[in-house]
């Protein structure tokens, strides 16, 4: 069957798109297969308006995926969004922005104007600069993830997600059969000793080296979790290193979480206290506990303090 593709990105990087893209020789088997990329800012020029800018309303040609990346930031986010819903049978939050807030989500802790009015004073030379207000989208009141705002058919977090779980949503849908991607923890799929807990202890800050051997694979590295770093692989959906050991676990570092939740409504922060807590961690020890939501702090979960 043809199945056919398109791809926007909302508030983020492109590196999902580079992951895309990184499917390689994969990619082009698709493509030789009956996959048409019919819409993507990336690799093509379409413009939403008409080629020659004739339209009136912003439009996206029909298509079998949509693959979104990025949350949504402000207005242009908003419509094209739900352009894509209307023109996608199956909609696909593509990375950790989308699916649960991302990177730019942590603006969600703080005062949004203020923090844009940093970011504008920081980057113009003009010292009474202010925030743009002239053929600029309106900002939303906050940073959304895609099923905030719209039905999503199926959350492909990562930060970007690996090649071959793009390569499996593909081809899933090209072969019609049923989707076959992990829901286990980052936990579970690490090959470090695990000994149990010891005594309690505060958590350590990375600034030192774990302890392991240099001259040995990372399986004869003790649990960094268990040596009292914040290591949140148990609250971290797995799938960065493609069925490898979890990346930064492979770097010798503990994972920061980029993955989000292993379960779609699981907040990282409660579930990582108690984590710790199960460690024989203090927990209380931890320095900034809402810096655990790095990654996941859209659905509300991220809210400016009270003064």
């Amino acid at each position: 069957m043809a199945l056919r593709i398109a791809m926007e990105w909302l508030g983020s990087c492109s590196g999902c798109e580079i992951s895309f893209l990184n499917m390689g020789e994969e990619l082009m088997a698709l493509l030789e297969a009956g996959v048409e990329i019919v819409h993507a800012p990336l690799l093509m020029d379409h413009k939403y308006y008409g080629q020659t800018g004739e339209g009136k309303v912003l439009t996206i040609p029909e298509a079998d995926i949509g693959l979104v990346s990025g949350g949504a930031l402000d207005e242009h986010h908003l419509c094209v969004l739900e352009e894509m819903r209307r023109k996608c049978t199956m909609l696909v939050a593509l990375g950790t922005c989308a699916t649960h807030g991302g990177i730019p989500a942590l603006m969600n802790g703080r005062d949004r104007r203020q923090s844009l009015q940093e970011v504008f004073e920081t980057v113009s030379t003009d010292p009474g600069a202010s925030l743009p207000d002239v053929e600029v989208p309106a900002s939303l009141e906050r940073v959304y993830a895609c099923d905030e705002k719209v039905a999503v058919d199926l959350l492909l977090p990562g930060c970007p997600p690996h090649p071959d779980r793009i390569v499996e949503v593909l081809h899933s849908r090209l072969e019609e059969r049923s989707l076959n991607l992990s829901s286990r923890s980052v936990c579970d799929t690490c090959p470090v000793e695990r000994r149990g807990k010891g005594e309690l202890r505060d958590v350590l800050r990375f600034f030192t080296n774990a302890s392991y051997d240099r001259s040995k694979g990372v399986e004869t590295m003790r649990c960094l979790l268990e040596q009292g770093y914040m290591c949140m692989g148990p609250v971290t959906l797995a799938g960065c290193a493609g069925g490898q050991a979890p990346r930064c676990i492979e770097a010798r570092v503990p994972c920061r979480g980029c993955y989000g939740p292993v379960r779609r409504e699981g907040n990282q922060m409660l579930d990582m206290m108690n984590a710790l807590a199960s460690n024989g961690i203090n927990y209380r020890s931890v320095v900034d506990r809402r810096s655990i939501l790095r990654f996941s702090g859209a659905h509300g979960r991220l809210r400016p303090l009270r003064k």
